[in-house]
């Protein structure tokens, strides 16, 4: 458990970690009351760096302004994956796309509705888990997720099923998440980081658990190949991977990611994939 999050951890009696199952509906139900317990704290945490209507992709800072992974998005039609308060989304809105946002979390979502209000970009919310979307066949231009949904899904094949069915042929997925080399290493941004302490092939969920062994937060892993097969299974065709490397003088630290940590190995990884 980390000190960072202690705020949700007291609210929902987390008292311990386990490594076991997870199935679908666990995970569901685990991170969205997480996430609505965390809410707030992470955006008083994060909030700043993530701006109201800017896209940020990665701890890095890689910024889509500038990286233009998604390419020209003016009067596409672009769903965001698991979009906290949709800062990503509103960005897309105000390049010209008809984006469409949602999240599990109805906490995330209440940042979400009130960042529309201040900022004027009226971006349409939706709540809905990843593995399970409420929306037509081939009904997106585009589809987007800058570390949202896809690492709290027990079967991420699934979303990556669910996001190919909404998009039309032609049509890029993008998504950034942890970097799976990461998961060897302990969730700490200091030189406890380091040092291996477990098993990449080793895929057993994260879980955080209460008194009574109910999940009060999960998270999943997968490896590259893991990832790279689901895809194709998906028709999902893989046309770029970014790993993006640490920027020189850029000393914020998020979580387990740090300088000390970023200029040795990578903390994100980016897949750019196209509908076939």
């Amino acid at each position: 458990m980390s000190t960072q999050h202690a705020s949700a951890e007291l609210t929902l009696g987390t008292t311990g970690i386990a490594k076991r199952p997870v199935d679908a509906a666990e995970s569901r139900t685990a991170n969205r009351i997480w996430w609505d317990a965390d809410a707030d704290d992470y955006h008083a945490e994060h909030g700043d760096f993530l701006g109201a209507a800017d896209f940020v992709w990665c701890p890095e800072g890689v910024r889509e302004q500038d990286a233009r992974l998604l390419g020209d998005v003016a009067g596409k039609r672009v769903l965001e994956v698991g979009c906290g308060s949709a800062p990503c989304a509103r960005w897309l809105a105000s390049q010209g796309a008809r984006a469409v946002a949602f999240d599990i979390s109805a906490g995330m979502l209440r940042h979400a509705a009130a960042a529309n209000r201040e900022t004027g970009i009226d971006v349409p919310l939706v709540q809905a888990s990843a593995d399970q979307l409420p929306f037509a066949d081939g009904s997106f231009d585009a589809a987007c997720s800058a570390f949202g949904a896809v690492p709290f899904v027990a079967d991420s094949g699934t979303v990556m099923r669910e996001v190919s069915r909404v998009l039309r042929p032609g049509a890029p997925w993008v998504f950034a998440v942890t970097h799976p080399i990461r998961w060897i290493f302990p969730d700490d941004p200091g030189p406890g980081g380091l040092t291996v302490t477990q098993s990449y092939f080793d895929r057993t969920p994260y879980v955080e658990v209460d008194e009574r062994g109910r999940a009060t937060y999960v998270e999943h892993h997968r490896t590259m190949g893991d990832y790279v097969r689901q895809l194709a299974a998906a028709g999902l065709e893989l046309v770029d991977l970014l790993e993006p490397e640490w920027p020189a003088g850029h000393d914020r630290e998020w979580g387990q990611w740090s300088p000390l940590r970023g200029k040795l190995f990578p903390g994100t990884a980016i897949f750019l994939t196209r509908k076939r």
